[in-house]
């Protein structure tokens, strides 16, 4: 019998993430013979160093201490186990909160010094009544600002993100400024609590919203706890070097305004960074605008990367359309003829009202309607919007946009039904192509209401 000139086949392979695979064979002592991680091979016990008797990771180029801290930082599995935008995001991120550790230690500084700290003649009970008017001040205007807009951060979260950072920079300025008005001092720093309690509102639940963009293997808890730790370490780098930056400008309040400036420029460009860094796959009402005009344009659909660096960031620059899903049907109609409008030549689970004066589109929604149809239903709304608005179109939408703009405006109904028939042949081939150009329909991140309703069926289009 011929002898076996090397080890046997493999009995068993072992991977860790993204790396590459390395297999095992037996030993002629009966040892477990592993490749070492990169291709060479060698013989040796797997000593129960981890949680699952292993080291908890395979050893790489980099140094044990490196690739342990790295763990500490990141979420387990990266990078595979968040979204591609997560590390340039994260960076951005801790310039920005670096940035903001500083001037909050500026403006922190400022606040004692109007409230009286370090001033003998300071009363202990003023100071404590104007610390309780601040923090209620802004309590009042968390509660307030929650209900207002709580349901439209998911929406729009760059934006909502970066108004946040905006808006807390302003509330600094007003802390630094504030000793400097020393009769208007507790209005100033009401004003600025307030504000930052908004911030506290929109940047949280922005976040979340990040959050759950960011994890990709159901770790949701894991992605947040990880940003934790990296904005923690941020702050104590950030507190460390303010406690050399204080001394410096204490005596000289232009310096300090000067320095806070400054931090200020660092924050605002940090987190535009961070914010255009993130490329969102779910459809808002803005993305869907810009993918939805390039298709009719020139017939292809935008990637989601193209389109989030197209996506305005700030307020004002979108298109002039008042969209609203979900509205109640109590609203649009108050005769049966206009509900037979409504419902008249189409069997969609939705019913569209549009007001070509006030460029309005409102949207009835139906029980049976789920994610694709509330995105049919805004498609609809913003193809009726493209009709006033300019830039080449299809040739069907081309004859209904100079009928608009001939016609009278008690036609709309007409228009709509009309653009009910072109959607039936346009729809499935966008809808299509955000599928294939990487979009997850899904579930989408349009802002719809509540209200929900039925109707019967338009009888032109019943199935005998």
């Amino acid at each position: 019998m011929a002898e076996r000139a090397g080890p046997t086949a493999p009995l068993c392979s072992e991977q860790f993430g993204s790396r590459a695979a390395r297999g095992c064979c037996a030993a002629a002592d009966g040892r477990l013979q592993w490749e070492a991680w990169g291709g060479l091979s060698g013989a040796f016990e797997v000593k129960p160093e981890g949680r699952d008797g292993g080291a908890g990771g395979p050893p790489g180029p980099a140094s044990p201490l490196a690739s342990r801290l790295l763990t500490v930082f990141l979420p387990q599995g990266f990078p595979e186990s968040v979204s591609p935008d997560y590390l340039p995001y994260q960076l951005w991120d801790s310039v920005q909160a670096f940035a903001s550790s500083l001037s909050g230690s500026l403006a922190t500084h400022a606040v004692l010094l109007g409230i009286g700290v370090g001033d003998a003649q300071a009363s202990v009970s003023a100071a404590t009544a104007t610390w309780l008017v601040k923090d209620s001040m802004g309590m009042l205007g968390r509660i307030v600002f929650a209900w207002w807009k709580g349901s439209k951060l998911d929406c729009n979260a760059k934006q909502w993100r970066l108004f946040a950072d905006i808006l807390n920079d302003a509330a600094m300025f007003l802390e630094i400024m504030a000793p400097m008005y020393p009769i208007s001092f507790t209005v100033i720093i009401c004003i600025s609590n307030l504000a930052k309690c908004i911030v506290s509102v929109a940047g949280g639940a922005t976040r979340a919203a990040l959050t759950m963009h960011q994890a990709r293997r159901n770790n949701m808890a894991d992605v947040s706890a990880k940003d934790s730790s990296q904005e923690t370490l941020v702050n104590l780098a950030g507190l460390l070097i303010s406690l050399l930056l204080l001394p410096l400008v204490s005596d000289c309040p232009s310096f300090s305004l000067g320095c806070f400036f400054l931090l200020t420029a660092l924050h605002i460009y940090a987190n535009y960074r961070a914010v255009r860094a993130l490329v969102i796959e779910t459809l808002n009402e803005g993305r869907l605008w810009l993918v939805l005009k390039h298709f009719l344009q020139r017939g292809e659909v935008l990637d989601p990367t193209s389109a989030n660096q197209m996506e305005p960031l700030w307020t004002g620059f979108w298109q002039c359309l008042s969209l609203s899903l979900g509205v109640p049907l109590h609203r649009l109609i108050s005769s049966v003829s206009e509900l037979q409008q409504l419902v008249d030549g189409h069997q969609e689970p939705y019913l569209l009202h549009w007001d070509q004066p006030q460029n309005q589109v409102q949207v009835v929604l139906s029980h049976k309607a789920g994610p694709e149809t509330v995105l049919r239903a805004a498609t609809h709304g913003l193809v009726l919007g493209a009709l006033q608005g300019e830039g080449p179109l299809p040739a069907e939408l081309e004859k209904l946009r100079h009928r608009v703009r001939a016609g009278p405006e008690k036609e709309s109904w007409v228009v709509v039904k009309e653009t009910h028939q072109v959607l039936d042949k346009l729809f499935p081939k966008f809808l299509k192509g955000l599928q294939d150009a990487g979009w997850k329909t899904e579930k989408h991140q349009l802002e719809v209401d509540e209200w929900r309703a039925t109707w019967l069926p338009s009888p032109e289009k019943k199935v005998l």
